[in-house]
Order: C-alpha cells, then sequence, then structure tokens
C-alpha cells in the first residue's frame, strides 16, 4: 500500500517544516509539497498534525526471568504496546547464559521474538560469562549484527570488575560498545542486611539501599575505566545528580560517553516509596529525589543526556505483592513502552524542551548511536516508521487504555497533552485512533554495524 501524508508539520532534530511524505514500498519515497499521486496511493490529510520519526526504544526487558517469575509482557504484548505509543524499534536484552556462545544467545532469543513481534527489533548481550572463548564471542556477535552489550555491576549475575574491564577492552577492539547497569553491589547489599536485621522492610528501604551515592560511585568507576581506555561507554538508566555530573565531565574532556534516562525519573521523586503502593515503582536504580530528577532535566536541555529509554520490565500486581513484608522479594521493574514517546512529547508540547530535542532524544540519537541506519529519521529512503500526532488530544493513562499484559501501572492517572493517532511501521499502519491493527510477526530483527 502506498500512501501520501499531507498538510502536516514534519519534525526532524534540526528543522521543522510544512510538507508531505510519499510512502512507498516500506520506504519514505519522497518529502515535498504537492507530490504527484499515482493510483491506488492512499492520502491521509495531517492538517494540525505533527508528522515525527517512530521512536526507538534501545532498553527493555520483555519475558525477561527476574525474581522466580517473568517480566509481564512477552514479545507480542510489549512490541504491540510500543507500537500503540508511537515506538517502531524496540531492543531487547537477550541475557547470555553461563557457558554460552553470544552469537548462540542471539540466537535463542530471537527464536521466541520472530513469531511474536509487532514492530522492528534488535538486541543488546547481556553479558555473564567470559570465560574460555567466550570472551572472542563478543567480535562473533559484532559481525552477527549485534555490536552492544550490557554488564551489570549488581544482581548474583552482575560481573567483576576486572571483567567489565575486559569486556570494554574487547568491545573497542573489535567495533562494539558497553552499556553499563552502574550501582555498587557491595555497599547495597551491606545496606540491604543491615535494614532487614531492623525489621525496615517497607520499599522507602529499597530506596534507601540504594541512594544516590550508590550509583553515583559506580557511574565514577565506570566512566573512568572506560576513559582509560579510551573506549565508548552507554550509561543506561542513569538516575541521579551526581552521575550527570561525571557524565557531563567526561563529554567536556572529550571522551565518548553517553547517557541514557528513563521517563519514570523524569516524573516521579523517591516520594512514591512512601506510598501505599509503593512496592509498584520499586525499580533498580530506584527513583531518586527532587535535586537528582531536576539535574535529568537540565542534563537533557544542554545535550549531556543522548537518549530516552524505558528499561520497561513490568510485573502483575500479585508478584510486587510478594514483597509488602519484604522489599527484597519485590521484582524489579516498571511499565513505560507505550508511555516513553507520548510522554517525551508532552514535555515538549507544554514548552519544557522542544518536540526537536524530542525527536532527538527518542529517535535520531537512539538511531545514530546504535547503528539503527533505517530508522530514526524522516528523509527520502528510510523505512517508513512514522507517527502523526494531535497535539491538541488530551489524553489520560490508564491501565485499561493500555495494550499491555500487566494489570497495574505507575502511570495510571497521568495526564498527557497531545498524543499519537497514527503509527507506521516499515509503511503498515500498525495503530490507528487508539486502536492496534499491526500483528505477530510482523517486525523484523534488525542487524547493525556501529562502523
Amino acid at each position: 500500500m502506498s500512501y501520501i501524508i499531507k498538510n502536516g508539520t514534519i519534525v526532524n532534530s534540526k528543522e521543522t517544516y510544512q510538507g508531505d511524505i510519499l510512502i512507498k514500498d516500506g520506504k519514505i519515497a519522497a518529502i515535498g509539497k504537492n507530490l504527484p499521486v499515482e493510483a491506488g496511493t492512499e492520502i491521509i490529510d495531517a492538517a494540525g498534525k505533527l508528522v515525527l520519526p517512530g521512536a526507538i526504544d534501545v532498553h527493555t526487558h520483555l519475558a525477561m526471568p527476574f525474581g522466580g517469575t517473568l517480566s509481564a509482557d512477552g514479545y507480542f504484548a510489549g512490541t504491540r504496546a510500543a507500537a500503540c505509543g508511537g515506538t517502531t524499534t524496540v531492543f531487547d536484552f537477550a541475557l547470555q547464559d553461563f557457558k554460552e556462545n553470544m552469537v548462540d544467545t542471539v540466537k535463542r532469543r530471537d527464536a521466541l521474538c520472530a513469531p511474536e513481534a509487532a514492530v522492528d527489533y534488535a538486541f543488546h548481550v547481556g553479558v555473564k560469562d567470559v570465560s574460555g572463548d567466550l570472551l572472542d564471542s563478543m567480535e562473533e556477535a559484532v559481525k552477527f549484527g549485534v555490536p552492544s552489550f550490557k554488564v551489570f555491576m549488581v544482581y548474583d549475575f552482575g560481573v567483576s570488575d576486572g571483567v567489565f574491564y575486559q569486556v570494554l577492552e574487547k568491545a573497542k577492539a573489535c567495533g562494539g560498545m558497553i552499556s553499563v547497569h552502574a550501582e555498587n553491589k557491595e555497599i547495597s547489599n551491606m545496606l540491604i542486611q543491615r535494614f532487614l536485621s531492623e525489621g525496615k522492610t517497607g520499599p522507602w528501604y529499597h530506596y534507601l539501599s540504594r541512594p544516590e551515592f550508590v550509583e553515583a560511585e559506580a557511574d565514577s568507576r565506570a566512566i573512568e575505566w572506560a576513559k582509560s581506555l579510551n573506549a565508548p561507554l552507554y550509561i543506561v538508566h542513569l538516575a541521579n545528580k551526581d552521575g550527570v555530573a561525571a557524565v557531563t565531565k567526561a563529554k567536556e574532556e572529550g571522551y565518548q560517553i553517553y547517557a541514557e534516562t528513563c521517563p519514570h525519573y523524569l516524573h516521579f521523586t523517591k516520594e512514591v516509596y512512601k506510598r501505599e503502593d509503593g512496592r509498584n515503582f520499586v525499580c533498580s536504580p530506584p527513583i531518586k529525589g527532587q535535586e537528582s530528577q531536576e539535574a535529568l532535566w537540565e542534563a537533557i536541555k544542554r545535550g549531556d543526556i543522548d537518549t530516552i529509554a524505558t528499561d520497561h520490565c513490568p510485573f502483575q500486581s500479585y508478584e510486587k505483592d510478594w514483597g509488602k513484608d519484604d522489599f527484597t522479594k519485590i521484582p524489579n521493574g516498571c511499565a513505560a513502552i507505550e508511555n516513553m514517546y507520548p510522554y517525551m512529547l508532552s514535555a515538549a508540547n507544554t514548552g519544557k524542551i522542544t518536540f526537536q530535542k524530542a525527536v532527538e532524544l527518542c529517535c535520531e540519537n537512539p538511531a545514530k548511536l546504535f547503528g539503527c541506519r533505517e530508522k530514526g529519521f524522516l528523509l527520502p529512503g528510510k523505512d517508513a516508521d512514522i507517527v502523526i500526532y494531535d497535539p491538541e488530544k488530551n489524553f489520560t493513562i490508564t491501565c485499561e487504555n493500555m495494550h499491555s499484559d500487566y494489570d497495574h501501572t505507575i502511570w495510571e492517572g497521568v495526564e498527557l497533552k497531545g498524543y499519537p493517532i497514527k503509527t507506521f511501521s516499515r509503511g503498515r499502519i500498525v495503530f490507528d485512533n487508539g486502536e492496534f491493527v499491526g500483528e505477530a510477526g510482523w517486525g523484523k530483527f534488525i542487524k547493525r554495524s556501529l562502523k
């Protein structure tokens, strides 16, 4: 099917202008005014609407094992929800098993994702084991089209400092990039045991066991190791003020240090952990204080935060309830895959940032940083991943009007100004005025290169 989107306001990060877009064979075939209309082309009038690139969420955990269960959204539910929020490419983490070649890790997860994905998808490898020849399998993964890897400085499957350094070194040598979940595991574990021994078991103590300095110290260590190797480093879900300062300093020094933050850190503060439903907000790193939130917004405005992503990892309310008397038993994670782009566009619509900045953070920078060469931009030749956005449509988030498989959302009742009304994935309409109209299996695995 061919389409012409007419009379809309086209938004890229560098310019905003009136124009029409021709979609043909899944691609953006032309952009201009008064484009010729071939027989069979459907015209979509976008007068009064913004026409935007589809968003790229480079941080999700779909069907992820954690805390004795799986995250609530599998590959179909998660990508369906993404499409309904204007996100047309989703990155999932393929977590390596011990003694597993990293290409095998990707193939194992792709076998699950390929039949289910409703939008295009890519993988990062979550590194656990570099023993024997497994470190060299990073290079194999890069050649296979998965050049991005993640290490965890926390959890039982987190890597040691020495392994982290090896992985940074190897990634630099073979054209990959490392991302890091940065928190000080030893201090956090010590604080957890202290609070439990004192009978302090509520969700507020999840925050107090991982306060700002626990994340900031690990951010700084990770950055220093990357600087020592002159290796690129991407910090996921940055949530604290001092970590922001460390990123800013490294960027000013000329190092390839990149940072992502998430919508929940931009909207909520640590006070949520004192609420009756505080356990629903338990995620790691935890949501921080007001000063950290303000530092994140300032970093976004000056360009020191490169991307917005979700860390989407929701669990059912009864699973969150496992920790009602012990915060360590609460599965860590919150929902946002359908909320990210609408939330950032609402921030633009209310003047907090510009629409061009929202596109830069949610579309263009993720495409550039992670090698999605056909995505992220409204330009001829790119994939026709396009969102039509109505700036006058008011929208209140509820669990009922989302398209995931979870039974609650931390975003319940949040009001947004403006909302996507249509999403195209490679030229196919997959979301139309509140309704998902795509299908499982439509999404394609994107193989990438950072060179």
